[in-house]
């Protein structure tokens, strides 16, 4: 009744799901739309098919992580963003916690660090007995907050409904100034690829609900102990409510070309929606897939099943991809890990190419961490 995370040996990903080249195209869509009686009827890149007399337009609209809106009050932006999804791991306070800085992480990815204001959405599923709902929501809205507050913000708002199903999401709002912004368009030949959390997040809750389905335990158990599983479970949960805030401002002291945050397309959809902004007529290449220790050998003895090896598995408030200039790089990531505790690392390179992103035939494994320590979780 409480979690109950996408499990892809449930689903035929051929039928049920919107393929993401669809989801991409219907987006464009959206974008050139003609403007109806309201313009010139050339295509539109942002907003203003959306409102008959729009006075400013996106800087960045729709299809990238968070909206850029030049203010009429002087030279000012807003930037902002909205994300939710069903609860994904038993402990309600984390799952509140992985849930704000989910969303946080759009605005980290425009290289803003300060947020003014945070709004909550959630759903509280009438599937639910009353003990349940005042044991588990309360728990949710704690997590959320001291996410936000850890983030140097607040939550003043939002809205609360009952359906079917629990939902827990925000919206992110910042204004700024156009310095605070690194537009995520200006990727350059030569350039690298930063990531700053392991993949394999999905992976790891998945595996940790097989724990309690023998038919699903039976597929991997020859390949890992339950140890593995729940340690792996541990990691996720600490990624995925871990902030993006310092990889956002050590973006500016290492002159980041782009970036975008890594969740429910993979590594490759969103390297690929990046790539597709550029200026420059650029490529990625990914060449390593730092991922969850064990996690890439249950996705290879499913049989591909979850993408992981491919760059498609769904990532939940994952890291941040950033496009930085060759010589900067290993600056960054010394940096980040001595600040954060956490490793970063190179996964790839820009080149001349076609606006698109790939990964390499046979792409470096990186199992994270290297060596299971007793006692620590990384």
């Amino acid at each position: 009744m409480y979690k109950k995370p996408f499990d892809p040996l449930d689903y035929n990903l051929s039928e049920d799901f919107l393929p993401r080249d669809v989801l991409h195209r219907l987006l464009e869509g959206l974008e050139s739309t003609e403007k109806n009686g309201y313009g010139d009827k050339q295509n539109s890149t942002n907003h203003s098919v959306l409102t008959p007399e729009t006075k400013t337009k996106p800087v960045v609209g729709i299809g990238l992580d968070s909206c850029v809106i030049p203010l009429r009050h002087g030279e000012l932006f807003l930037v902002q963003s909205t994300d939710f999804f069903y609860p994904l791991v038993d402990e309600p306070y984390v799952m509140g916690k992985i849930a704000c800085a989910n969303v946080l992480s759009d605005i980290y990815a425009m290289g803003v660090t300060e947020v003014d204001n945070m709004l909550m959405l959630l759903s509280t599923s009438n599937k639910m007995s009353e003990k349940e709902r005042d044991t588990i929501m309360p728990l949710i809205l704690q997590g959320f907050k001291d996410c936000a507050e850890e983030a140097g913000t607040s939550v003043q708002g939002g809205q609360t409904v009952v359906n079917p199903w629990l939902i827990v999401g925000g919206v992110a709002t910042s204004v700024c100034k156009q310095n605070e912004v690194i537009i995520p368009e200006n990727a350059m030949i030569g350039d690298v690829l930063v990531l700053t959390k392991p993949l394999g997040t999905q992976v790891a809750v998945n595996a940790h609900q097989w724990l309690e389905k023998p038919d699903r335990w039976d597929r991997i158990k020859s390949v890992v102990t339950e140890d593995h599983v729940q340690k792996a479970y541990q990691r996720a949960m600490n990624s995925m409510s871990r902030l993006n805030k310092i990889g956002a401002s050590l973006m500016h002291k290492y002159n980041a070309h782009a970036c975008t945050d890594v969740t429910g397309f993979g590594i490759l959809g969103h390297a690929d929606n990046l790539a597709k902004h550029q200026k420059s007529e650029v490529s990625f290449a990914i060449h390593t897939l730092p991922i969850i220790a064990n996690m890439a050998l249950i996705s290879t003895t499913c049989n591909g099943a979850f993408g992981l090896l491919r760059g498609t598995s769904a990532e939940t408030s994952g890291g941040l991809l950033v496009v930085l200039p060759h010589d900067q790089a290993a600056a960054f990531c010394k940096d980040i890990q001595a600040q954060e505790g956490y490793q970063a690392w190179i996964i790839g390179v820009v080149e001349k190419g076609d606006r698109s992103a790939k990964i390499i035939d046979k792409p470096r494994i990186v199992e994270v961490p290297t060596q299971d320590t007793e006692g620590e979780l990384w």
